[in-house]
Formats: structure tokens, sequence, C-alpha cells
């Protein structure tokens, strides 16, 4: 049966959600079976329910139809598509999928967009708008459902472009399944998410299928320093775009000069030679600019409105992100909560730092448990002093927590003080001229902002 000769009035996988003459999929998922929400659904007047595999046998009201699918994942997806009527057909949608760098790259996409006066929408971890609505983000990727209707809304409304970060947990649940990527953009792979994927391979493969699945029309833009970029060219028909510092790559960057100020470089590609200056800091943040010009460069962009864009745009909330501080010292608020990007922001700031850094951090409860000792080790081995406090511990005991991440630890050049505010008074009263502090891990995140906290301390300060 196809969508379109369904005649239904909307689509969800949530029986809450369920209105008259609705299609319900049932999903199941890692601790709900959407089967076990059928008697809701039709409660609440469904008038098809989906299911994966073998039927169920329940009494069906008059007139309701019981389907069965082979994947109620991609089921789910292909319905939405359908329902909202394919909007990625018509606007260009850039999916950006690694480790670390989404974020900012969606910024720096949105930022080259408007320069080149391109309307461009942003669905990412921090907010999805697109003409000048914001909507605080619940999840980096929503489900297949809000995706399509996002999409949808963004089309009715004249946008051209979508920046999307796309998360491995979106491609393994098939949520950006049926979106047609005119782009993709990979930045790097390392260690996240080990509570939700088996190992590395999974993770890898998550991200992996975005590639996989490009059309041919399309470019998958790939950072080609990156251990993985060899793999990802190989199983993509996409064409390939790669860029990087190290190995030779379509879009590069030479000449780099860092400051605690920002950075410059030669960027060189086909045709292309310009100075570029940035107040972003870190090599880690050079990949992420060659990211957004890869793709501005991909689609004929003028290089004046790309070179504008990049070199205008601030930096992403929470993302190394600078507070204002008189007193001597430098204090960046960043989003970092992997071992490789508190690894990253540390080893930018170190050449730039002429006194001691001192990094405040923590880690999530009911995530990946295996990143929590080397997230220790990285930050004593790096930083000259390190306060590891609480970091959003969910149901988790907050001392566990704290306990697992000093398993990693091999010097004794940090403090434990589990309240996160306390811990960022006590970072600000022990710096001195010329140090710097890195308040790491909750970054953009409103329900406690560092930034915030940071900027309450230094008023109370004498």
């Amino acid at each position: 049966m196809k969508i379109a000769d369904m005649k239904i009035k909307g689509i969800t996988s949530n029986s809450k959600e369920v209105k008259k003459d609705f299609l319900f999929v049932a999903i199941k998922g890692r601790n709900r079976d959407g089967n076990s929400f059928i008697g809701e659904a039709l409660a609440r007047g469904a008038s098809i329910v989906a299911v994966q595999g073998k039927l169920p046998a329940i009494k069906l009201p008059p007139r309701v139809k019981l389907i069965g699918v082979k994947d109620s994942r991609d089921f789910f997806a292909h319905a939405c598509a359908e329902f909202y009527r394919h909007p990625s057909r018509d606007i260009k949608v850039i999916g950006i999928t690694g480790t670390n760098g989404k974020t900012t790259i969606t910024y720096l996409i949105e930022a080259i967009a408007k320069k080149a006066k391109l309307s461009c929408g942003v669905i990412g971890t921090i907010s999805h708008r697109f003409k000048g609505r914001v909507i605080k983000a619940r999840n980096t990727t929503p489900g297949a459902k809000e995706l399509q209707g996002y999409l949808s809304k963004m089309l009715s409304q004249g946008v051209k472009y979508c920046a999307m970060e796309v998360s491995s947990h979106a491609l393994d649940q098939e949520r950006t399944g049926k979106i047609n990527f005119s782009h993709a953009i990979f930045t790097n792979l390392t260690q996240d998410h080990l509570d939700y994927h088996k190992n590395l391979e999974d993770y890898f493969q998550a991200k992996a299928k975005l590639f996989r699945f490009l059309p041919k029309d399309s470019a998958a833009i790939i950072n080609n320093d990156d251990k993985y970029s060899r793999r990802l060219k190989k199983l993509t028909v996409a064409r390939v775009i790669t860029y990087g510092i190290k190995n030779r790559s379509t879009v590069m960057a030479r000449d780099i000069k860092f400051s605690i100020a920002g950075s410059s470089f030669t960027l060189a590609a086909p045709k292309i030679k310009a100075k570029i200056r940035t107040v972003l800091v870190g090599k880690h943040n050079i990949y992420n600019l060659l990211a957004g010009i890869a793709w501005g460069i991909s689609e004929g962009l003028d290089l004046k409105d790309i070179k504008s864009g990049v070199e205008q745009f601030k930096t992403a909330p929470g993302r190394l992100e600078k507070v204002a501080c008189n007193k001597g010292y430098d204090i960046f608020v960043d989003y970092a909560h992997t071992p490789d990007a508190l690894f990253n922001v540390i080893t930018a700031l170190r050449p730039l730092v002429r006194g001691r850094i001192i990094v405040v951090f923590g880690c999530g409860g009911e995530r990946d448990k295996l990143k929590r000792p080397k997230m220790g080790r990285i930050v004593t081995q790096l930083a000259d002093y390190a306060i590891i406090t609480n970091d959003n511990p969910r149901s988790e005991n907050p001392l566990r927590i704290i306990r697992d991440i000093r398993k990693g630890i091999r010097k004794n050049n940090f403090l434990v003080m589990p309240d996160r505010l306390k811990a960022i008074e006590a970072a600000l009263s022990m710096a001195r001229k010329g140090d710097c502090l890195i308040i790491a891990g909750k970054g953009h995140e409103d329900n406690h902002s560092d930034r915030k906290a940071v900027q309450r301390c230094l008023k109370s300060m004498k």
C-alpha cells in the first residue's frame, strides 16, 4: 500500500500524538516496544497501524487497517517523506557528521550563505532555525517526522539550503533515511557514544551510512587527514572533495599562524589562493573552517562571500567561546566532552598561553563510561591543573562518575569539587596573570550556563 493512497491526516510513532485518521507506526526501540502502544493508538483514532514482521492478533475497530512492514524505522522514514512530499528534493540539505565540529560547521555554512544572500536554515544541537524562527533543540538530529516537517516549512518559506547536524544515533535509527542530501561533510571520528554503539567500528558504520547512500549528483566533503577518510572515499558514489592540513587535499590550509586572539592561514584550492584571518583559535577550528569553505567552493559561491563569511564569523555558542575578563588571564567556555575534544582544546591553547592552563571538567552520566578515565588522563597530562566536577550526572551517582575519571589519572595536579559553581569559583580564585582557564563540558547548555556562571563569579570577586 502506497502512503499516497492511505488518505491519512497525520503520521506518528508516538501513540500519545495520535489523532483521528492518523497512521501509527509501531517501532521497537531499545527501551520500549511500539507494539505495546497499539491499543492506545487505536483508542485515539488511528485508522492505519503499521507493525514490523508478524501481525499481532488483536481485534480491530471497523475500517481500521493493520499492515506489516519489513523494517518499521525505514517504513516510518519513508512514510514521513511521502507525507510531507519529499521537501529535500527541492531544498539543498547539507548533512554534517563526525565526532566533533558539527555545530561550528553548521554556523559557518549559515554565515557564508548569508554573505552570498542565500537563505539557509539550520538543524542542530543548539537550535533549529530558519527565517528568524528559533526552536530550541532537544536532540542533535530530530526524529524523521520532525525533520521532514522542518524541511517542509523551510521550503514553503523560500529557504534554499539547510545545514543539518547528523548524529550517529539518527543514522542508525533511520531518522535521516529518506532525506536527499546534496552534500555530506565528514569531520573526524574518535571515541564517543560507546554506550550506544558496540565499538568504534560500529560507530564508524553508523556514520558511513550518510556517505554510502549519497546520490551520484551530490558531493562528499571529507577530512583527508582523518584515518577513516580513505574508507569513506571508497564507499561513496558521490563526487569527493577533500580538505586538510597535512595530506594533499582539494582544499588546504597552509602557512598557519595561531595566537590567543585568532588564527590566519593561506587557503589553497584549485585556481584559488587567498589569505584567511579568523578570530577562531586552534587547529581543530582550521579544519572546521576548511569544511565550510569547501562547501562554498563546491557550490560555486563567490570567493569574496566565502572569505567574508568566515572572517566575520565570531564563534558558535559554547565552542571555545571567550569570556570577557579584565584580570590579566583568559577564560574559555567549551563544549568539549570527549577525550579527543579535550585534547584538541588544550593543545590548541598550550603554545599560546604564557602561564598555566587550568581546566574545569566532568563527564555526563548514563553515557560512554569507557571515555571517563581517558578524559581524566588527558586533562591532567596536558593541563597544569584540573578541577573535576559534575557535568549532568542524570540518574548516576556523581561521585561514582568522578571515581571513574580518577582511574585514568597518574599525576597529583587535580582537585575534586562536585559542585560545578564552586569548582568555577575555585578555578577563578587560583588564576594568575597570564593563565588560561577552560570550563569544559556544557558549552551552550542553558540549564547551567558556564558563561553566565563565570560572569557572576567575576562580578563578585574583589
